[in-house]
């Protein structure tokens, strides 16, 4: 007997891969709290339109994915991620397509009352962040392909997203913001290095050319390994350079989730079940959350 179809809106929540978002809220948790502990006052509407943007983005480049990747012949029966509606013919293309519209029309919203606080400035990044978004595996020049998206996770994760948070709360630049990035970015990028680790094979397949693709598995593996060793080393950092005061060492906390997380990355290889990385990226997803947690108390505490 043939199990029943999925309903729609399990359909759309495997699309939008809820597994994923806590990457989107550490960045404005670390943003808020280095604003607020750099002094500036605490402004609720613009840390909620900061979240909402930065979680409808990530939402975003989910679907977007799942589509161009199922157009490109990347998002094959030999995949050992999580199930791509596309590939697995449980949505259109068209009703994809409009999803990704409904989600960048609502962040755009919200984007123009940032903008509007903001000055163009906002404008621009909140643009940027769009095609970065779609740009991944999509378009004519889809960056993703090219080895190009630990880059664009870093720089729009990280430094865009705690930045631009910080910023809109203090209305200005100070350089805590933009060190207090550096942890997030590099961790969120972690995720993306799993998930390109685990995808070596198929993404060779369909000519995605990550840099876990052109450099090998060592390579990967020792690129995780510094996203790790980044977020330890800048809490320490930043308290050394009497930036933050003791409570920024919090985050260190977060540590007691890695070692299970490092032995499955060590353990991956030629021939073994690479669907373990799956366990590896939701860790990771749930370590940028709780780093992120702590290190924004860390950041907001009095020094």
């Amino acid at each position: 007997m043939s199990s029943a179809a999925p309903s729609s809106f399990r359909v759309w929540l495997l699309a939008i891969r809820p597994a994923t978002l806590p990457a989107a809220v550490g960045p404005v948790l670390v943003g808020l709290g280095a604003a607020i502990g750099s002094g500036a006052a605490f402004r609720p509407e613009a840390a909620v339109a900061c979240l909402a943007v930065a979680l409808l983005l990530q939402i975003a480049a989910n679907l977007a994915n799942d589509l161009a990747d199922f157009r490109r012949g990347a998002d094959t029966p030999d995949r050992m991620g999580p199930v791509r509606v596309a590939a697995a013919g449980l949505m259109t293309e068209r009703r994809l397509e409009v999803g990704i519209a409904v989600v960048i029309g609502v962040s755009a919203v919200f984007g123009l009352y940032l903008a509007a606080l903001g000055g163009i400035g906002m404008l621009v990044l909140g643009a940027l962040a769009v095609v970065s978004a779609l740009a991944y595996t999509g378009g004519p020049l889809p960056y993703g392909y090219r080895g190009l998206g630990e880059v664009f996770v870093f720089a729009f994760f990280g430094l865009a997203a705690v930045g631009a948070t910080a910023y809109l709360q203090a209305g200005r630049v100070e350089a805590v913001y933009l060190l207090a990035a550096v942890p997030m970015g590099a961790l969120i990028t972690g995720i993306l290095i799993v998930n390109n680790l685990r995808d070596i094979p198929t993404d060779r397949a369909a000519d995605k050319r990550t840099l876990a693709v052109t450099f090998g598995e060592g390579f990967a593996k020792a690129e995780y390994y510094a996203t790790l060793a980044v977020a330890a080393v800048v809490p320490v950092s930043l308290l050394a350079a009497r930036l933050a005061g003791p409570a920024v060492l919090l985050p260190l906390l977060a540590g007691l989730m890695v070692p299970p997380l490092v032995r499955e990355v060590r353990t991956v290889g030629p021939g073994s079940d690479r669907r373990r990385l799956n366990l590896v990226l939701k860790g990771t997803a749930r370590l940028s959350l709780v780093y992120g947690v702590l290190f924004a108390v860390g950041l907001a505490a009095p020094r």
